[in-house]
């Protein structure tokens, strides 16, 4: 009996033995697994920030120009993330928007609803039924970040909150910021899981608020107040103060979107936009905003594409009212290239001998194309600098009349 128990004991024992280790292996398994997973992701970022010319300090970055809009340096660009009160910038755009329609100006009176006043996080403490001009809360939203002044912009462009959300989700798409969706007018994201952009379509959005000459106005002021000097307004981009050429934009901060800007300069011709999403710190968001501003004025430019009118020939009309047409540069393009690399640049013109009659006002008559090492940068077309119509039995029979009355020309 006392064998059997003991044969039992033993049996129990073993299989305990087998399960442990069992577990064990599994457990190590897993281990595995998540270590190797984490090292791949690690080493695939690491490998793409070895591939950048200056140190990224941050989970995501891009580098535009504001002029062509082109990439010049980028790191995770489309990576989804929390963008805090750098959402602003969409803010700001359309306020300028609006001013540009005619919608709304500077010195319009709003009144503070009962909404905008209970906005937390950075604020002027608007008081509900408060009077303010649209032009202190401007200077509200793009100096001290104030998302009751904010919310109260948008609410009086719209008419409420969501209707202005509306609004920028629509404008985003319109500027092909795919990877964009917003759920307020601050960036707040406390209690929000969806309100997400990434660092190319902050580029892109703050490309378009600099065409708006008026935001600078704003955004490169580095201490201002309201209310009579009662409340105090210090901006939260320290580059206004501390990087030469500094034109804005916006910071953001906040548990899950870390630190982050959009920081704007420009330097002779050249206006960069760098943006700068989730560093670990405001001080690596900065320095990062800096290196890649830095990096972009040291090797880039922006040229004049000047294109001499007078070397091209009329361009014959055949069965029109006048004879020829000159052909015309609409507007004089700029290109951005690397420094020193202008003197390369090649011009290919391509232009029509002649044309059947009617012509319309700036029809396409041909092209000057901008060619650097085999790559077509830039192509600018020619234009008919006027209207020529078709020459009609009457216009010829009436021309035939005045020159065997007067020898006027046929």
């Amino acid at each position: 009996m006392k064998k059997c128990f003991s044969l039992f004991l033993s049996t129990i024992f073993m299989l305990q033995l087998i399960i442990t280790a069992n577990a064990k292996t599994v457990t190590k398994e897993n281990e595995d697994v998540v270590a190797t997973f984490n090292t791949t992701t690690t080493s695939k970022n690491e490998k793409l920030k070895q591939n950048l010319p200056i140190e990224i300090k941050a989970k995501s970055a891009v580098l535009m120009d504001v002029t062509t809009g082109e990439v010049l340096l980028e790191y995770n660009a489309d990576e989804k993330l929390f963008p805090a009160s750098v959402t602003k910038i969409m803010t700001m755009l359309l306020v300028m928007e609006a001013i540009q329609d005619g919608k709304i100006s500077l010195t319009d009176i709003v009144v503070c609803s009962e909404n905008a006043s209970k906005k937390g996080g950075s604020q002027i403490w608007l008081e509900p039924n408060e009077e303010m001009t649209v032009n202190d809360l401007l200077k509200a939203t793009a100096i001290g970040s104030a998302n009751d002044a904010a919310t109260l912009l948008g609410e009086y462009i719209s008419g409420s909150e969501e209707a202005f959300i509306n609004l920028m989700n629509e404008r985003a798409k319109e500027l092909g910021m795919n990877n964009t969706h917003f759920e307020n007018a601050t960036g707040l994201d406390d209690t929000t899981d969806t309100h997400l952009t990434t660092a190319r379509d902050i580029g892109i959005m703050s490309v378009e608020l600099m065409k708006h000459d008026l935001i600078t106005d704003y955004t490169t002021v580095w201490m201002d107040s309201l209310r009579n000097g009662e409340t105090e307004l210090v901006n939260t981009n320290k580059l206004v103060r501390f990087y030469s050429g500094t034109t804005g934009i916006k910071t953001g901060t906040t548990n899950k979107a870390g630190c982050c800007v959009s920081a704007s300069a420009k330097r002779d011709d050249l206006h960069l936009v760098a943006v700068v999403m989730g560093s670990a710190n405001s001080n690596e968001r900065f320095e990062t905003a800096k290196a890649m501003l830095n990096w972009g004025f040291s090797n880039y430019e922006l040229v004049d594409l000047k294109i001499d009118e007078n070397a091209f020939n009329p361009v014959e009309i055949l069965g029109g009212e006048s004879d020829s047409v000159k052909p015309y540069v609409k507007e004089n393009t700029k290109l951005l290239i690397k420094k020193g690399e202008a003197e390369k640049l090649e011009q290919v013109v391509t232009l029509s001998e002649n044309v059947e009659a009617p012509v319309t006002d700036n029809q396409k008559l041909g092209s000057v194309k901008f060619i650097l090492n085999g790559k077509t940068l830039s192509e600018i077309p020619l234009l008919a600098s006027e209207e020529v119509k078709k020459l009609t039995f009457y216009t010829s029979f009436k021309r035939i009349m005045n020159f065997l009355a007067c020898g006027e020309k046929i």
